[in-house]
């Protein structure tokens, strides 16, 4: 039974993740942390930013994951085919018909709309995993840590994993002495 379990938390976070990997992150953290227990919000943390440093979809590497971390390989395999089949039923059904009426108001109505529903399960993502760090590392750290990031990412344009490599080295080799 588990195994079914495991298919449908990543084939419906992924099935409902309009926009990709980063949409459907806030989705798989509800199925994998809140609904099924499979990780703990601390570990889901520790895999999404892992995943983020790693080439590849983020989507992909965290079912990839968890579902080797519940059941095995075969967890693996079942968790990534639930990530990538409803992306792949998805583009193979609707991209004619997308195409095809791309000018509708209806079907730019329906992109337009889903973004700040987007917007609001990522930043509510971004404040638990935030909370996560404070309640770990303090405020302290965690503020100059997330304002060393932003400096680095927006101003001096270095890549998302660098930065994150960054934090990996500071969290292993600073905050262990703290």
């Amino acid at each position: 039974m588990t195994i079914f379990y495991l298919f449908y938390a990543f084939f419906i976070a992924n099935l409902l993740g309009y926009g990709g990997g980063p949409a459907s992150i806030p989705l798989m953290f509800e199925e994998v942390v809140n609904r099924f227990g499979w990780l703990s919000s601390e570990e889901f943390n520790n895999v999404l930013a892992l995943g983020n440093a790693l080439p590849g979809p983020i989507a992909t590497k965290i079912a990839a994951y968890v579902g080797f971390s519940v059941t095995g390989w075969g967890g693996a395999a079942i968790a990534l085919a639930a990530t990538i089949i409803p992306s792949g039923v998805a583009i193979i059904l609707l991209m004619n018909v997308l195409q095809k009426h791309r000018h509708s108001p209806v079907v730019k109505g329906l992109s337009l709309a889903v973004q700040p529903v987007i917007c609001m399960l990522m930043l509510l993502l971004t404040v638990t995993i935030f909370s996560d760090a404070l309640e770990s590392i303090g405020w302290i750290q965690s503020i100059a840590i997330a304002a060393v990031a932003f400096i680095l990412l927006s101003k001096v344009k270095v890549h998302p994993a660098l930065v994150i490599l960054m934090a990996f080295a500071y969290g292993g080799i600073v905050v262990p002495l703290l």
